[in-house]
């Protein structure tokens, strides 16, 4: 009996040691030598602060700024989560039957409407759904280029300046097939604050 104990003993130690130590430090390093900014969050770095995530979508509600996916993301989800400052990311997505989701989208039309009343526009369904994971950082150029005259409104340009930073923020299609064209939100308003006409 001690005989099979022993190297079952030693052998959970050896891959102990290999797999919870060894392979992720292997694994970190690497990451942080070929991928330092993916590794580190894909933070955007503005004054030499952290202004947010490329990955995770942020809540916009000003009408001088675009507006994302809705999401449960707290005002700085790039934080690690702290419960006492609403730091954090979370998923906001709830199912087809689920009647909490008929609420969000009315309020979300509602409040869309309320912010531009002249557009008569459809509203784009990524506006006024939430993605998978309820973080998406990107939206449609449907769903910005809705938005272009409020925005424009309120930041006192024309439609066509902020058309403009639209067009020149949109993403094709990764690797030229995958997905659909896409705008980061919190780069596009990143630019909108930095844009002098």
């Amino acid at each position: 009996m001690i005989s099979q104990i022993k190297p079952a003993v030693i052998l959970l130690l050896i891959f102990t040691v290999l797999t919870g130590i060894v392979y992720p430090l292997v694994v970190t390093g690497i990451a942080q030598l070929v991928f330092p900014a993916q590794a580190n969050g894909s933070l955007i770095i503005k004054n030499g602060k952290a202004a947010g995530s490329e990955l995770i979508g942020q809540s916009f509600d000003d009408p001088k700024y675009f507006w994302g996916r809705l999401s449960a993301t707290g005002p700085f989800p790039y934080n690690a989560y702290y419960a006492q400052t609403l730091t954090g990311s979370s998923g906001s997505n709830y199912g087809p039957t689920n009647p909490a989701l008929m609420q969000e989208v009315q309020g979300r039309i509602e409040a869309l409407k309320a912010a531009d009343p002249t557009n008569t526009t459809p509203i784009p369904v990524d506006l006024v759904t939430s993605s998978g994971s309820g973080l998406d950082p990107d939206i449609s150029v449907a769903a910005a280029l809705y938005q272009v005259h409020r925005v424009a409104a309120a930041r006192g340009l024309t439609d066509a300046q902020a058309k403009a930073l639209v067009d020149q923020y949109t993403e094709g299609r990764q690797f030229g097939f995958l997905g659909e064209p896409r705008v980061n939100v919190l780069e596009l308003n990143l630019a909108l604050d930095a844009y002098k006409p």
